[in-house]
């Protein structure tokens, strides 16, 4: 193994550890390692057009594998582009390797072209950021880097890998990088505590994040909500972590406003937060979001993120998985008789309460499904009835997305994923990502016009690499969630409504999505009227290979203003 150039000796450490798919987007500075992937065939590498989307391909292939996940992108130009991306990465606790090039260490004081201080662009946004400026630290720094990935709370790294340093001999030696267990159990005196606070609770509520998820602890989660007949909200959650149509399940606390989920906070007189933090809104709720006497409970392996905004009375770090089975076992064995009846009686309340407002819900939609323009409704009552239960969606769908988990409603584990972090563009190339973990299942990428056009090049790379997901764009020609948030500001500030700013529409001209698709060579569908869904969804799924449906959604714009409001 020993005695290669650096370039040669990267491809090796990363197949050492599982690494063996690329996302990436070339550059000059990299050229020496990508020209060694000749040497590796088994090495796979993704080629993308811009730098944000082998990042969010990254991100959606890291987070149903939950591992290590290689990405590649140029200099500084490179790492500016992808910087909303990693971001998203960032914030979901996505474990992606990120490599970049420089020219080299011998040309740092020259101020050169594509010059930059990558690390500290980097690091604000990821979990580790580092440059090697030593050869024979180099494969030594890749393991570091990768093992900080890997371990949770995970999240992206950034190793910046100059020219020269790849251009040397380099003698170390090749092995598997050690990823530390983090599978601990909750103090006995904790677990205790908790157990006496929970089973005397009146009104039990649980908050739950993608800790659950990473831990794989959905049934503890599912589990514990049953022993308690409490309520379960998602909070920051971007994957799937209890089944929508569980009693206990609720849906999430607010993305954008504090006054949302702050009743939602309010109800419960005994609190349980597990892996995630309270609370991730834009616009958070700056005093106290819980009852006076209520007592709250925090268990997550990320210790930064326990207590750190509201009042804590009892946390732990542990694995959320195993906390919770400690918290069960004592539930089990501690609460009374009357305390179980009074549990499945919340249970039993909860059940017939969500019964109603689906069915209501649905009622209320019969009315609608037949209407032109189409509502998101139509579309994803008929996708329903076509898709299979494994289905994997990347829901990107944002003011579609109620529609989307009405009619087809997550239900285990990998099998739903979310945007997060605020950054627009993910569900394209996010869709494709899981579809290359899963190259034989079906693949659906759910987005909107706006945040399609971020990173609809994507579409290039999935018929070059048969990446064979489907993709619908939910496009009601406007920033549907902008003119949704300004009538909140409105509302707030007691201003009348009125116009939406111009700044939110998007109906000229006009984005023909069918036609955008085709020219990258992926075939689509424009849909219109109720009577094309259905013949449109069956196309869709009977087409080898990756396949677009632009989906014409009722919109609320003014194509006539634009270019006759002076700057708008």
């Amino acid at each position: 193994m020993a005695g290669k150039p650096g370039r040669f000796k990267i491809i090796e450490q990363f197949l050492a550890d599982g690494m063996n798919v690329m996302f990436g987007n070339p550059g000059t500075v990299e050229q020496g390692f990508l020209d060694a992937l000749w040497d590796y065939p088994e090495m796979k590498y993704i080629l993308t057009l811009q730098e944000s989307v082998p990042v969010m391909m990254g991100d959606g292939y890291a987070r149903y594998t939950q591992k290590p996940t290689l990405v590649q992108i140029h200099s500084t130009p490179g790492l500016g582009n992808a910087i909303g991306a990693i971001y998203q990465a960032y914030r979901g606790h996505s474990p992606l390797v990120i490599i970049g090039g420089d020219a080299g260490i011998s040309y740092l004081n020259m101020d050169a072209q594509m010059a930059g201080d990558l690390v500290a662009i980097a690091k604000p946004v990821t979990k580790y950021s580092t440059m090697v400026t030593d050869s024979r630290s180099l494969l030594r720094t890749l393991r570091r880097a990768i093992k900080i990935a890997g371990t949770p709370p995970m999240g992206p790294v950034y190793i910046c890998l100059p020219m020269d340093i790849l251009d040397e001999i380099n003698d170390e030696d090749v092995y598997p990088t050690s990823i530390p267990s983090t599978r601990v159990k909750p103090e006995e005196s904790f677990v205790t505590e908790s157990v006496k606070l929970l089973s005397e609770a009146s009104k039990p509520v649980i908050f739950m994040g993608d800790g659950v998820a990473y831990s794989q602890a959905s049934d503890e989660l599912t589990l514990l909500a049953e022993l308690l007949g409490a309520e379960v909200y998602g909070v920051d959650v971007g994957d799937f972590c209890m089944d929508y149509t569980h009693p206990s399940y609720q849906g999430t606390t607010g993305h954008m406003f504090g006054s949302f989920s702050k009743p939602i906070c309010e109800k419960g007189d005994v609190i349980l937060i597990v892996g995630t933090y309270m609370l991730p809104e834009v616009f958070p709720e700056l005093g106290n979001v819980y009852s006076k006497d209520a007592k709250v409970i925090h268990i997550d392996l990320n210790a930064y993120e326990i207590g750190k905004n509201h009042r804590v009375d009892l946390a732990s770090v542990c694995d959320p998985k195993l906390g919770m089975k400690e918290l069960i076992n004592g539930l089990n064995s501690n609460m009374t008789v009357e305390q179980k009846t009074r549990a499945k009686e919340r249970l039993e309340n909860l059940r017939i309460a969500k019964e109603n407002k689906i069915s209501q819900e649905k009622e209320q939609d019969k009315s609608i499904l037949g209407n032109t323009p189409l509502k998101p409704e139509a579309f994803m009552e008929e996708l329903a009835k076509h898709i299979p239960e494994d289905t994997i969606i990347f829901d990107e769908a944002l003011t579609s997305s109620p529609a989307l988990t009405r009619y087809i409603p997550p239900r285990k584990p990998g099998t739903f994923f979310q945007t997060r972090g605020g950054s627009l563009g993910v569900g394209i190339p996010g869709a494709m990502g899981l579809q290359v973990a899963n190259p034989d299942k079906l693949v659906i990428g759910f987005t909107g016009d706006g945040g399609s056009m971020y990173t609809i090049q994507a579409l290039w790379t999935a018929v070059r690499h048969n990446i064979n997901s489907k993709f619908v764009i939910c496009n009601n020609a406007s920033y549907k969630l902008l003119q949704l948030n300004v009538t909140q500001y409105w509302k707030e500030r007691e201003i009348p409504k009125h116009e939406y700013p111009l700044s939110f529409d998007l109906s000229y001209p006009p984005l023909r999505f069918d036609k955008i698709s085709e020219s990258m060579g992926v075939p689509a569908l424009r849909v219109e009227k109720p009577e094309q869904i259905k013949s449109a969804i069956e196309q869709m799924l009977a087409h080898k290979g990756p396949f677009l449906i632009d989906l014409v959604l009722e919109s609320d714009v003014r194509p006539d203003l634009i270019g006759v409001r002076c700057g708008q």
